[in-house]
């Protein structure tokens, strides 16, 4: 998959691709049964074959059925899709994403001393 390939795609080839990165490699059906509000088979089938062409998805035979499964290593959409999602809410602000994440989601005693450890680290790192 090219580079910021994974933040051009449709909302439908985007849930399939979450689909594979969560179970790792699925059949067109096990991708159907995942769906909400899931499309016909032969759309999810068609959705695969735009995701290949792409370069997002490839797939293996296993039996009468092809097993599909996403190129792109899920640490590397991940790291993608974050920096997307800082630059595109948070002005490119770090500080203001995890801010928020700190502030408004359930964070434990337990995360937040593990994040406390990290910023630590990450200072060390940056001092060098």
């Amino acid at each position: 998959m090219k580079k910021g390939t994974y933040l051009s795609l449709s909302r439908r080839e985007r849930q399939v691709m979450d689909i594979l990165y969560r179970e790792e490699r699925a059949s067109a059906a096990r991708i159907r049964e995942a769906m909400a509000d899931a499309p016909s088979y032969s759309a999810v089938r068609a959705l695969l074959r735009v995701l290949e062409d792409k370069g997002c998805v490839r797939h293996e035979s296993e039996g009468l059925q092809y097993v599909y499964r996403a190129v792109v290593p899920r640490e590397q959409a991940k790291d993608t899709a974050v920096k997307h999602l800082v630059r595109t809410f948070f002005g490119g602000s770090v500080e203001a994403a995890v801010a928020t994440l700190v502030s408004g989601a359930d964070v434990s005693r337990t995360e937040l001393e593990r994040l406390a450890r990290m910023i630590e680290a990450r200072r060390k790192e940056v001092r060098s």
